[in-house]
């Protein structure tokens, strides 16, 4: 994690978490800090609900937080759940931004199209996916496909990827996870995962699972990287060259697995939501994206 704030933030997340951030007042100071905010508030979204993306979770509840405290009388809330529950939302009306870790599917625009929604997509930002064991692990890096084996359940034991006669323990998102799709898609080569694989409902769950398993394996945002796990280096070139994960290596590209995340929402709440967006494209936007671990969008 990569700083107090944030660390503080992380411990929250859950599948179940629900965060309000409300901002009854900024209290009268904040009122007449400057005319710019006052300009800002008129403009302000009043009251937001944005669900989905575990991934995304930690960077939208940064964004809502600061984009509060410029705009009195802004109320945003941010909820997690994975993408396909953010997505289902909005179809069902029930959300005004879905938070995604990947792109819509076929058939969530079909689904969305029938419930006539007009989807719009906005992307915000990227995130690199880090693998990552228990602390003790001796095993500092997998090619990908070693870790293909051990996901669909064809490696078994640690030893057989240079590691101690263990068992392998291997962590994954649920189902409505958009991890779990990109994951599935660009590490397994869309191979199905291994019957014995452990879902867990949060990303935060899996930091916790592997920390406290010393067979174990997952996968995870960059941003949810913590002491508690070790993170490892990843071969796409059949083990020539193998790449830490890192905001440096994700923004230069020569860390594989890396990904694009999104909002989507409903064209009809455009007025609503659009100053909010715009405020997490703006620079200062783009700023938080840094700042919480994630990589900001190339201008």
């Amino acid at each position: 994690m990569k700083n107090k704030a944030f660390n503080s933030i992380k411990t929250q997340v859950s599948s179940l978490l629900v965060v309000t951030l409300l901002l009854g007042a900024c209290g009268e100071s904040g009122k007449k800090e400057n005319v710019e905010n006052d300009k800002s508030s008129a403009n302000a979204t009043s009251s937001v609900t944005i669900k989905g993306s575990d991934t995304v979770l930690p960077l939208a509840q940064q964004q809502a937080e600061r984009y509060m405290a410029k705009n009195s009388g802004a109320s945003l809330t941010v909820v997690g759940g994975g993408t396909g529950v953010g997505l289902s939302a909005l179809q069902e009306g029930t959300t005004d931004i879905a938070m995604a870790s990947r792109g819509l599917k076929t058939e969530e625009k079909l689904k969305l199209k029938g419930a006539k929604i007009d989807t719009r997509e906005t992307l915000i930002a990227y995130d690199a996916l880090s693998i990552i064991v228990h602390p003790k692990n001796n095993v500092s890096q997998l090619t990908r496909e070693q870790l293909e084996s051990i996901f669909t359940g064809k490696v078994t034991n640690w030893k057989e990827v240079g590691g101690n006669d263990e068992k392998i323990v291997a962590y994954s998102r649920e189902t409505s996870s958009g991890t779990y799709e990109f994951f599935k898609e660009h590490v397994l080569d869309k191979k199905n995962y291994a019957n014995n694989i452990l879902m867990m409902p949060a990303t935060g769950s899996i930091v916790q699972s592997v920390s406290q398993t010393t067979g174990a394996i997952g996968y995870i945002g960059l941003a949810y990287e913590s002491n508690q796990v070790k993170s490892l280096k990843v071969s796409y070139d059949q083990g020539k060259t193998f790449v830490a994960p890192s905001m440096e290596s994700a923004k230069d590209k020569t860390y594989p697995i890396s990904r694009p995340l999104f909002f989507f929402y409903n064209a009809t709440s455009e007025s609503k939501v659009k100053p909010f967006i715009d405020y997490v494209l703006s620079d200062e936007g783009q700023k938080t994206v840094q700042e919480t671990g994630y990589i900001p969008l190339s201008k």
